[in-house]
Protein backbone atom coordinates (compact mmCIF):
# COMPACT_ATOMS: atom_id res chain seq x y z
CA UNK A 1 0.00 0.00 0.00
CA UNK A 2 1.38 3.69 -0.27
CA UNK A 3 1.10 6.17 1.63
CA UNK A 4 -0.61 9.30 0.87
CA UNK A 5 -0.15 12.39 2.10
CA UNK A 6 3.94 12.77 3.24
CA UNK A 7 5.64 14.08 -0.39
CA UNK A 8 8.09 16.06 0.69
CA UNK A 9 8.49 15.50 4.24
CA UNK A 10 12.01 15.20 5.53
CA UNK A 11 12.00 12.35 8.33
CA UNK A 12 12.80 14.82 10.96
CA UNK A 13 9.56 16.86 9.30
CA UNK A 14 7.81 13.43 10.07
CA UNK A 15 8.90 12.15 13.24
CA UNK A 16 7.96 15.87 14.60
CA UNK A 17 4.37 15.49 13.32
CA UNK A 18 4.01 12.42 14.93
CA UNK A 19 5.26 13.31 17.88
CA UNK A 20 2.44 16.28 17.54
CA UNK A 21 0.07 13.76 17.29
CA UNK A 22 0.02 13.15 13.87
CA UNK A 23 -1.04 9.77 12.55
CA UNK A 24 -1.35 7.31 9.34
CA UNK A 25 -5.08 5.81 8.96
CA UNK A 26 -6.75 3.96 6.92
CA UNK A 27 -10.89 4.30 5.57
CA UNK A 28 -13.31 1.67 4.84
CA UNK A 29 -15.92 2.33 2.04
CA UNK A 30 -17.83 -0.21 -0.02
CA UNK A 31 -19.43 -0.29 -3.20
CA UNK A 32 -22.51 -2.81 -3.91
CA UNK A 33 -23.76 -3.65 -7.48
CA UNK A 34 -26.88 -5.41 -7.43
CA UNK A 35 -26.59 -8.66 -4.99
CA UNK A 36 -22.75 -7.93 -5.33
CA UNK A 37 -21.11 -5.95 -2.33
CA UNK A 38 -17.10 -5.33 -2.04
CA UNK A 39 -15.47 -3.87 0.78
CA UNK A 40 -12.57 -2.30 0.71
CA UNK A 41 -9.97 -0.17 2.44
CA UNK A 42 -8.36 2.98 0.71
CA UNK A 43 -4.46 3.48 0.86
CA UNK A 44 -2.85 4.58 4.54
CA UNK A 45 -3.57 8.24 4.43
CA UNK A 46 -1.17 10.50 7.28
CA UNK A 47 -2.99 13.17 9.30
CA UNK A 48 -1.04 15.78 10.41
CA UNK A 49 -1.53 17.47 13.66
CA UNK A 50 -4.48 19.34 14.29
CA UNK A 51 -6.25 17.83 10.88
CA UNK A 52 -9.53 16.30 11.28
CA UNK A 53 -9.20 12.57 10.40
CA UNK A 54 -12.65 12.19 10.50
CA UNK A 55 -13.04 14.90 7.85
CA UNK A 56 -10.19 13.34 5.81
CA UNK A 57 -12.05 10.21 5.22
CA UNK A 58 -15.15 12.01 4.79
CA UNK A 59 -14.66 10.66 1.01
CA UNK A 60 -14.88 7.23 1.91
CA UNK A 61 -18.27 8.02 3.91
CA UNK A 62 -19.39 9.27 1.27
CA UNK A 63 -18.95 6.58 -1.06
CA UNK A 64 -20.41 4.17 1.03
CA UNK A 65 -23.33 6.14 2.14
CA UNK A 66 -24.21 6.23 -1.55
CA UNK A 67 -23.02 3.25 -3.36
CA UNK A 68 -22.66 0.48 -0.45
CA UNK A 69 -26.22 -0.18 0.21
CA UNK A 70 -28.02 -1.70 -2.37
CA UNK A 71 -26.23 -5.45 -2.15
CA UNK A 72 -28.12 -7.71 0.36
CA UNK A 73 -27.81 -8.65 2.58
CA UNK A 74 -23.98 -7.84 2.88
CA UNK A 75 -24.78 -3.77 1.42
CA UNK A 76 -26.30 -2.59 4.25
CA UNK A 77 -23.96 -4.09 6.79
CA UNK A 78 -20.93 -3.44 5.41
CA UNK A 79 -22.00 0.48 4.76
CA UNK A 80 -23.08 1.14 8.54
CA UNK A 81 -19.68 -0.54 9.17
CA UNK A 82 -17.47 1.44 6.97
CA UNK A 83 -18.95 4.75 8.27
CA UNK A 84 -19.16 3.95 11.72
CA UNK A 85 -15.38 3.48 11.40
CA UNK A 86 -15.16 6.46 9.07
CA UNK A 87 -16.89 8.40 11.68
CA UNK A 88 -14.72 7.04 14.53
CA UNK A 89 -11.42 8.63 12.61
CA UNK A 90 -10.54 5.60 10.85
CA UNK A 91 -8.47 2.65 11.13
CA UNK A 92 -5.49 3.79 13.32
CA UNK A 93 -1.98 2.11 11.66
CA UNK A 94 0.38 4.68 12.89
CA UNK A 95 2.34 1.81 14.88
CA UNK A 96 2.87 -1.15 12.33
CA UNK A 97 3.80 2.37 9.61
CA UNK A 98 6.22 3.85 11.83
CA UNK A 99 7.49 -0.43 12.33
CA UNK A 100 7.72 -0.48 8.91
CA UNK A 101 9.45 2.48 8.06
CA UNK A 102 12.08 2.03 10.16
CA UNK A 103 12.80 -1.74 8.57
CA UNK A 104 13.34 -1.05 5.98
Amino acid sequence: MKIVGIGGLTPEQLQTELEHGARFVIYKYCISIFILTFQRASDIRFVRAGESAVGEGMGYTLISLLCGWWGIPWGPIYAIGSVASNMGGGIDVTKEVIASLQQG
